[in-house]
């Protein structure tokens, strides 16, 4: 019989385990508008909320954007393996608590990763059999240029520069476990939403399924 004392029971009746969803793509090619339709669609999927050392800003929320914390409380939570992942980006610190995201993996919630490349690589060392990892590609490097013209967040130069960012990030490409491209905001959506469906079926991140079958069979 199967330990699934810690895992959530779900409508059917089955125990599941968790997933950790990673989004990853270049900047432009739309992991953040299917994360928002995806944590808005109501299908159970939480933000993870990362912490981070830099200020915040009027507009953000500490516990619902960022968990604000000192330079010095990030560093003891680095050293004593508290964080999933982690980087450096522009002099502030950002990374993954661990403790909430092994918590919600017990309890069969689902937790959304917004994050590039290195996090993906950095979370799939420590918790390998909980990420499902999602690559997303534009359809071609002019789409994706008119994209962040049409944005109007950035100037010449620096969406130059993001161009030139995104040919080095696609290179991981083959490191996800899928890609998307994304011709269609509403088709990619809707194929992610299908992995995550499929997912949340897998055999091995349902322990419940074996003391379901062994009723099953006995009854």
């Amino acid at each position: 019989m199967s330990d699934s004392s810690e895992t959530m029971i779900l409508e059917d009746g089955i125990a599941r385990r968790g997933l950790m969803l990673v989004l990853s793509s270049p900047s432009g090619a739309g992991k953040s508008s299917i994360a928002r339709n995806l944590l808005a669609d109501g299908s159970g999927i939480e933000l993870s909320v990362s912490v981070t050392t830099r200020a915040r800003r009027a507009s953000e929320i500490d516990g619902r954007h960022y968990h604000f914390i000192s330079e010095r409380q990030f560093l003891k939570m680095r050293e004593n393996d508290d964080l999933l992942e982690w980087a450096e980006v522009h002099g502030n610190f950002y990374g993954t608590p661990r403790e909430p995201v092994e918590q919600a993996m017990r309890e069969g919630r689902d937790m959304l990763f917004d994050i590039d490349w290195q996090g993906a690589e950095q979370l799939g060392g420590k918790m390998r059999s909980d990420v499902v990892s999602v690559f997303v590609l534009p359809p071609s490097m002019a789409e994706l240029k008119d994209r962040l013209h049409r944005r109007a967040e950035d100037d010449e130069t620096v969406i130059e520069k993001r161009l030139v960012n995104a040919a080095a990030e696609i290179e991981h490409w083959r490191d996800y476990d899928f890609v998307i491209v994304n011709h269609d905001l509403a088709k990619a959506y809707g194929e992610v939403r299908s992995i995550v469906v499929a997912e949340r079926l897998r055999r091995t991140r349902r322990p419940g399924m074996y003391d379901f079958v062994t009723t099953l069979i006995g009854s």
